[in-house]
């Protein structure tokens, strides 16, 4: 059985960072390109961050470039989301997603294959 669990998350001040990892079982995370997406009360879930399966491409949401970084530990069959210089606006619950296919995208959730249930991430004073 497939099961990603994401873990990580917490309050932190606004500036702060927290490290997200999404760890796999039943599945080879090197084998599919993976996504963070991330959903606040009342609002759709985004895509924040993806990486390609096989040459690593990356892609961003615009408002997170130079501030989150995703990457892979094949080692550990694990994903990570550093996250740095943290804004109240961050905050939401955030989901790491694995996608049958060579490249990755975050504008269309429903290409993602299997989901974690989340981790909360908090950014306040």
């Amino acid at each position: 059985q497939v099961q990603l669990v994401e873990s990580g998350g917490g309050l932190v001040q606004p500036g702060g960072s927290l490290a997200l990892s999404c760890a796999a079982s039943g599945l080879t995370l090197d084998d599919y390109a993976i996504g963070w997406y991330r959903q606040a009360p009342g609002k759709e879930r985004e895509g924040v961050a993806c990486v390609s399966r096989g040459y690593d491409t990356t892609y961003y949401l615009d408002s997170v470039k130079g501030r989150f970084t995703i990457a892979r530990d094949n080692d550990n069959n694990m994903v990570y989301l550093q996250m740095s210089s943290l804004k109240p606006e961050d905050t939401a619950v955030y989901f790491c997603a694995a996608d049958d296919a060579w490249g990755c995208q975050i504008i269309i959730a429903s290409e993602y294959d299997y989901w974690g249930r989340g981790t909360q991430v908090t950014v306040s004073s």
